[in-house]
């Protein structure tokens, strides 16, 4: 029994005299909210309190150490992401991720500030960090893979980038251009439908502006040129291409575009009636006589000057005798 009380005593006493460490307590600081964190902190760049932990983030980035920087940063959204300094640090993730080249991790970085806190101080400097971004990859900078890889130019990603940058803010000092490039990115992929259909969105949604709705009109027309140029049979954008190229020359008749889109819509109607040759002559082919004169007619009121009307007005009267042998 002597024994076990001995052992007993030396047992309370070794738990008195050997410190150990107590769990964190539960702290509420203004600016900060509750953090549940141990005393002491835990290592050089680390500190108890949101915005110390935020200080050091900043002084690294100031001294491009951007390791230290990015942790920092990251630990303040981590351990306080109710804080008044969490959208800071956010913030400053993105920067430090930009800094070292990873461009599509620090977009990301930025959009998830704007979705979390729009009206943050700084949200100019974001958009327009995020406009930046976007551009060099519609240059051609290379996606990717796990953020390491590159891989593929995407003109869908980087189309993708600038709407979010628009749906940010429809109004912002970047949006009208971002709102444009999409249509580029578009016209890219050769996809000139998608591009136009940018570019009308840009003209209608900035029509108070008048330089960028007055480009976007004319790259608008510019795209439906390239579509119809696409089109053996279906001229019908060479149709949106012109009745866009005449919104624009009235609406802007002093622009010094006017001239190069009057002679484009001359050059319009004659591949419309150039179209319509083709399929005057794909009825006559299968013998179906009076499809042919409805288009060769439509060769003749689309462009009566063009390489094509004469013809057309040949083809029309070789028809009319044949219709005429046959009813006999």
């Amino acid at each position: 029994m002597n024994c076990r009380c001995a052992r007993l005593v030396l047992l309370i006493l070794c738990l008195v005299a050997v410190p150990f460490r107590c769990p964190a307590p539960l702290i509420y600081r203004p600016g900060e909210g509750w953090t549940y964190e141990s005393a002491g902190g835990g290592g050089k760049w680390q500190r108890t309190r949101a915005k110390e932990q935020l200080d050091v983030a900043q002084g690294a980035l100031d001294k491009k150490d951007y390791a230290v920087a990015l942790k920092a940063a990251r630990r303040v959204v981590r351990v306080w992401p109710l804080s008044d300094y969490a959208p800071r640090a956010q913030y400053l993730v993105g920067r430090c991720y930009e800094a070292t080249g990873k461009d599509e991790k620090a977009f990301t970085e930025y959009q998830k500030v704007i979705e979390k806190q729009p009206k943050i101080d700084n949200y100019q400097a974001i958009v327009q960090r995020q406009y930046q971004i976007a551009n060099k990859y519609l240059a051609g900078k290379w996606f990717k893979l796990w953020g390491y890889i590159p891989i593929f130019s995407s003109m869908d990603k980087t189309s993708d980038m600038y709407q979010k940058i628009v749906k940010n803010g429809p109004y912002s000092d970047v949006a009208p251009q971002a709102q444009m490039n999409i249509g580029a990115a578009r016209e890219k992929q050769s996809n000139y439908a998608l591009a136009a259909k940018a570019y009308e969105t840009a003209a209608d949604r900035y029509h108070d502006r008048p330089q960028v709705a007055a480009d976007a009109l004319y790259r608008q027309a510019l795209a439906y040129n390239k579509q119809a140029q696409t089109a053996e049979y279906d001229q019908n954008t060479a149709g949106q291409a012109i009745s866009t190229f005449t919104d624009f020359i009235t609406l802007y008749p002093n622009d010094p575009r006017v001239a190069t889109a009057q002679k484009t819509i001359t050059a319009l109607r004659t591949e419309q009636a150039r179209g319509s040759f083709m399929i005057a002559k794909f009825y006559e082919k299968y013998k179906r006589w009076n499809g042919a004169l409805v288009y060769y007619n439509e060769v003749i009121v689309l462009d009566p000057n063009s390489p094509y009307a004469g013809p057309a007005r040949q083809r029309i009267d070789q028809l009319k005798r044949r219709t005429q042998t046959a009813s006999k």
